[in-house]
C-alpha cells in the first residue's frame, strides 16, 4: 500500500511544509472543509504546512484534469462525502494528484496558478469535514476499562463481554462540533449517595482523549461487511473529545448507558488524515495476554491481526483562565499510545455492520478513551485524577480534580517512526463556558 506519495525525501514548495515539526508535510495531505469569510462557499481543502490548497481553486486552474471526472467533481462539493463514498482508490488518487501538484519540482509548472490555489490557515476557517448522519463510540482500550472498571467494581473490574465483544453506544451526531467551538456547562440530574436527586450544572465536567474514524464506501441495510475487506470502508482519520459528564453519567447509565451525560458536545479536529497517510505507520494489533479468548471468527484476520493497529501518539493538555492570564505554557496531562487498543479499528467497523447495520459515508466511530496503565497515559480526568482523590497541581500553582469554566482542553496526535517522515492531525480545542443556569 505504500507508494511515491510516502518517500521520505519529497519535498513542497509551499516552505513551511518541509519542516520537521511540522502537521503537515507533504507525506501526510489530509482533508478538511473550510471556508475563506464567513459569506464565502464551504469548498474541500488539503493541509500543506500553515497553507490550505484549496481544490475547487486548483479544479478552476486546470489541475485536477489527470482525476477520473467523477472524482473531480466530488472535489467540487462542499463536504467530503460525495469522495468519501466513492471508496479508497478515488482517495488515494486524489492523493497521488495533490502530492504531484505540491511537490518542489512542480513549481514552475504551476507558477501562475499557486497564488490563487493557497489560503493561509490562519486566515481559513475550518467546518466540520462531512455531513455525520450517525455516530458511534467504543470502548475499545483495554485500559481505560480496567481502570474505570476497578473504580466501581474492584474485584471484577471488566464486564464479562468485554474480551469477547467490541463495546459502543450510538452517540448524538447533532452536537458534533469542530475544533474551536465554545462547550457550554451541561446541566443535569445528578445524585449524591442516598439523597434525592437533583437538577442542575454539572460538577464533573471531563473530557475523554479518543480517535475519530471515518467511513467511506458504506453497506448495504442487511449486508455485513468482512474483516478482511474494512480496511476498503474506512477513509481517514481525526481527534475526537467525548465530552463527559460524569456526575450525570453516574446517575443515569443503568440500564441502558450514556445518554444527557456525553450528548450536549463532541469534539473533533478539523482535519482528516487518511488511511493511506497512516499506512507507514501501521503496526501488529494488540497482543492478547495468554488466556485471554481469541476473537470470534468472523472478527479474526490474520491480516488485521498482522497490522491492524498504528502507531499514534495521543496527548492532552490544559489551559485555565489564570494560565493564558499569565501566558503559562499548557500544562500536558497525560500522553498515550494508541497501539494499546483491544480492537483495532477493522473489527470496529466490521461488528458494527455484523448485523446488518448500513453505514454510509461520513459515519463516525469513536475509539474510546485511549489510555495507558500508567497514570500519565490517562486519557479523561476520571482516571487521571482517580475519580478526583489525586487532583492534579498544575505549573501555575492551580488544582484540578474535573473541568471548571473557562478551562480549555487541547487533544493532538502524531506519528513517528524511524525512515519517515513525522505527520500529525493538528489540533482538537475546546474551552468550557458557564452553563445557561
Amino acid at each position: 500500500m505504500l507508494d511515491q506519495t510516502h518517500d521520505a525525501s519529497l519535498q513542497s514548495w509551499v516552505t513551511t511544509a518541509n519542516d520537521p515539526a511540522t502537521d503537515f508535510p507533504i507525506q501526510n495531505l489530509p482533508l478538511g472543509v473550510f471556508r475563506r469569510s464567513s459569506d464565502s462557499d464551504a469548498t474541500i481543502g488539503v493541509a500543506i504546512g500553515d497553507q490550505v490548497l484549496d481544490l475547487t481553486s486548483c479544479h478552476s486552474a486546470g489541475l485536477l484534469t489527470d482525476l477520473p471526472r467523477h472524482v473531480a467533481d466530488a472535489c467540487l462539493a462542499t463536504t467530503l462525502n460525495p469522495l468519501m463514498s466513492l471508496g479508497r482508490d478515488a482517495a488515494r488518487a486524489v492523493r497521488a494528484v495533490v502530492s504531484t501538484i505540491l511537490r518542489v519540482d512542480s513549481r514552475e509548472r504551476i507558477a501562475s496558478s499557486a497564488a490563487g490555489i493557497l489560503v493561509a490557515m490562519n486566515d481559513a476557517e475550518m467546518l466540520l469535514p462531512a455531513n455525520i448522519g450517525d455516530y458511534t463510540d467504543f470502548y475499545a482500550s483495554i485500559d481505560h476499562a480496567a481502570n474505570v472498571g476497578s473504580m466501581f467494581r474492584p474485584d471484577n473490574p471488566l464486564l464479562p463481554n468485554y474480551k469477547w465483544v467490541p463495546i459502543g453506544y450510538h452517540g448524538r451526531a447533532s452536537s458534533i462540533v469542530p475544533s474551536g467551538i465554545t462547550v457550554r456547562r451541561p446541566v443535569g440530574q445528578t445524585r449524591d449517595g442516598d439523597a434525592p436527586p437533583t437538577f442542575g450544572p454539572s460538577r464533573r465536567l471531563d473530557y475523554e482523549l479518543e480517535l475519530g474514524v471515518f467511513v467511506g464506501e458504506g453497506n448495504a441495510l442487511g449486508e455485513r461487511i468482512d474483516i478482511d475487506d474494512a480496511d476498503a470502508h474506512l477513509f481517514g482519520c481525526c481527534i475526537l473529545n467525548d465530552w463527559s459528564a460524569r456526575d450525570v453519567q453516574a446517575w443515569e447509565y443503568q440500564p441502558l448507558g450514556p445518554f444527557l451525560a456525553k450528548s450536549f458536545a463532541t469534539t473533533v479536529s478539523p482535519w482528516i488524515v487518511t488511511m493511506d497517510a497512516l499506512e507507514p505507520f501501521r503496526v501488529a494489533a494488540h497482543e492478547r495476554p495468554p488466556g485471554d479468548p481469541a476473537p470470534l471468527a468472523y472478527l479474526n484476520s490474520a491480516a488485521d491481526q498482522r497490522a491492524g493497529g498504528f502507531d499514534i501518539v495521543m496527548e492532552v493538555s490544559l489551559t485555565t483562565e489564570h494560565s493564558r492570564a499569565t501566558r503559562a505554557a499548557p500544562f500536558l496531562v497525560s500522553r498515550g499510545q494508541f497501539t494499546g487498543m483491544y480492537w483495532t479499528l477493522a473489527q470496529l467497523l466490521t461488528h458494527h455492520a455484523s448485523n446488518g447495520c448500513n453505514l454510509r459515508p461520513g459515519d463516525l466511530l469513536g475509539s474510546g478513551t485511549v489510555s495507558g496503565p500508567a497514570p500519565e497515559s490517562r486519557g479523561c480526568l476520571l482516571e487521571r485524577t482517580w475519580r478526583g482523590t489525586a487532583p492534579l497541581e498544575l505549573s501555575t500553582g492551580e488544582r484540578r480534580t474535573f473541568l471548571e469554566d473557562g478551562d480549555e482542553v487541547i487533544m493532538r496526535a502524531y506519528c513517528e517512526r524511524a525512515g519517515r517522515r513525522r505527520i500529525g492531525f493538528g489540533e482538537c480545542r475546546g474551552r468550557i463556558a458557564p452553563s445557561s443556569r
